[in-house]
Parts: C-alpha cells; structure tokens; sequence
C-alpha cells in the first residue's frame, strides 16, 4: 500500500481493532479507580478505538468517560466537536455545547446526539424510517458539511441504505453534494457509475468511472468499462460508444465545482479586495481557493482546465489529488 493511501485507510472503520482498543480501555478505566496512572492507558486505548471504528457508539462512550474521569474540560468539548463533526457539523448539534457546564452534562449531550442520529447505519434507517421518512433527511443533509472524510464514508453508507431501498434519484442527487464537498472518496463514484451503468446513462456513468479512477492508485473503473462498452458491439450494426467529447467533460465537471462552492464564502476569490487591479486567471483563482482550504472547488476547476489540455492545470490536478489521499 502506498503511503499516502494508509491515512485513507485508516478513516474506513474496522470493528475487530476497534473493539480490541475499546476492551483495553475499559480494563485500564477500572484499574484507574485504584491508581489514577492508568488513565493514560485507558485514554491512549480509547483513541486506538475511536482511530480503527470511529461508526461504534461505545468508542466513542469510553473515551468520553475518560475525559470526564479526567475533569478534562477542553478534552471533553473536543471529543463531542469531533462527533458533531462526523455526523456532518449539524449547527444545532454544535449550539449545544456553548456555554455549558460539560462535566456534568457531557455524557447527556452524547447520548442525546447519538439518540437522534445513530452512528450505525441499520440504526440510523430503522430510525429515519420511523420519523419523518427520507424527505426529512433529504431536506436536513443539504444543510451538512462533509468534508471531513469520516462524515463522508458515514454518510454514504446511509446513502447506500437509500439505494438498496429503491431511493435512486435521491441517492444520485445527495451523493453528488458528498462527492461535490470530498471528490476523492473514489468508492462513491465507483458506486455511482455502476448505478449510471445500468440506468443505461453511459456518459454520466463514464464521468463517475473517469472520477474514480482518477482518484484511485488500483480502481480502473474508467479502462474496464470502455472495455465492456466495445464488447457490446456484435457487428450487426450496432453504433458503437464514443466516451464523451471535451465540451461534455467540462460541462460535467462545471456542474460539480458549482455544486462544491461554499455558500456561506465568496464563490470567486477575485472578488476579494486587493490592491492589485489585475483580474485573475482561472488556474490563479485554483491557486487562492486552495489557500483558503476550499480544494474541492480548487480541484473541480483544475480538473476542468486540464481537460481543456491546460498542462499547469494538470500538474495542479495532480497536486491536489496528492494533498486528498494524505488527508
């Protein structure tokens, strides 16, 4: 595995390490009622459980128990900042914990967190089910932010319960603000070219295959599905698949940038004041969005303009790639 694939990795929960870490910590908790020493041990562990299987409730329980044990106060708010922020920087999440005694109540504000969004994807469905049904989510999700990439993969994991349960056109249209926000998570436009695919959409399906491999250092959606495409054709007459033209691809990849563009900033930096009174190139507003960490629309642009056959623009691309496999 390359190395910058293992900070990626390292976001995909497995439960096995996750629970073993957790195990550790509850021993050490208990034995920390005789020697406080322990403690350390036990926050240490319950890091490795939070790290390995960040989608179980009880790391993260253990570990705030830890931090209470500890009257830990800034280590409590950040351990449900980091929640908050897995489950999409809900700001009515986030208003809770303003102003608040957290020893007291910490335990409270988890649980109730966790109560109306559950970590675990079956839980979660169960649940959206029962209160207000997917046109509640749908509304709620479009108010999210999930360009941290554990709130990503937790959120296309419910996206996929939205699929298998028939949902596709709202499964297309949320997805797409997942990938707009974090357009490396390769899975889901893998997952989405496949849906594309058999909808009989080649051209969208392409574009989903052509993100994903791009994104990938082993995925070749893109190279196996122009391989399938040429296999379909029987010579009877058939036309065969042309991968989409240059104009297509910008026109796609225009549509992701608009949607990656934070509503809440100025979506063209060359707006800002500057005593400079030369208009900015495309590829110079790149450079600046990523100054502002804004890389999705940074690389949405770029990828736009290398498709144009703009080197520069490719050698950007191929930076900002880098930058989203190390996290």
């Amino acid at each position: 595995m390359r190395t910058a694939d293992i900070g990626v990795s390292l976001q995909h929960p497995r439960r096995s390490l996750g629970n073993r870490h957790r195990s550790q910590a509850e021993k050490f908790y208990k034995l920390g009622e005789k020697d406080n020493t322990n403690l350390s041990w036990a926050e240490q562990s319950a890091r490795q459980a939070v790290l390995h299987d960040f989608t179980h409730p009880d790391n993260w329980r253990i570990l705030l128990k830890i931090k209470v044990r500890l009257q830990d106060n800034e280590g409590i708010r950040s351990v449900l900042d980091e929640v908050f922020l897995i489950l999409g920087r809900d700001p009515e999440l986030l208003s809770q914990i303003t102003n608040v005694n957290l020893l007291n109540s910490a335990s409270n504000l988890l649980e109730a967190a966790l109560s109306v969004d559950p970590l675990d994807p079956d839980d979660w469905w169960n649940l959206t089910m029962q209160e207000g049904g997917v046109e509640e989510f749908c509304e709620r999700i479009r108010r999210l932010d999930f360009t941290d990439p554990r709130a990503n993969i937790l959120f296309s994991r419910r996206m996929e319960r939205l699929l298998e349960d028939g949902f596709e056109e709202e499964y297309l249209d949320l997805t797409k603000k997942l990938l707009a926000q974090r357009p490396s998570n390769y899975e889901a436009w893998d997952r989405m070219g496949k849906l594309h695919e058999r909808r009989n959409e080649f051209d969208l399906a392409w574009f989903c295959y052509d993100q994903a491999q791009a994104h990938s250092t082993s995925l070749k959606s893109r190279d196996e599905f122009r391989a399938r495409m040429e296999s379909q054709i029987d010579g009877r007459g058939k036309v065969p698949w042309k991968s989409p033209d240059i104009t297509d691809r910008v026109e796609f990849l225009t549509r992701m940038q608009s949607l990656a563009e934070n509503k809440h900033q100025e979506t063209n930096p060359s707006n800002d004041e500057s005593t400079d009174e030369t208009e900015l190139t495309e590829l110079q507003i790149a450079e600046e969005l990523l100054t502002k960490d804004r890389i999705s629309e940074a690389f949405f642009i770029a990828r736009r303009l290398a498709a144009e056959g703009d080197s520069k623009a490719m050698a950007l691309t191929e930076r900002i790639q880098e930058m989203m496999r190390n996290g």
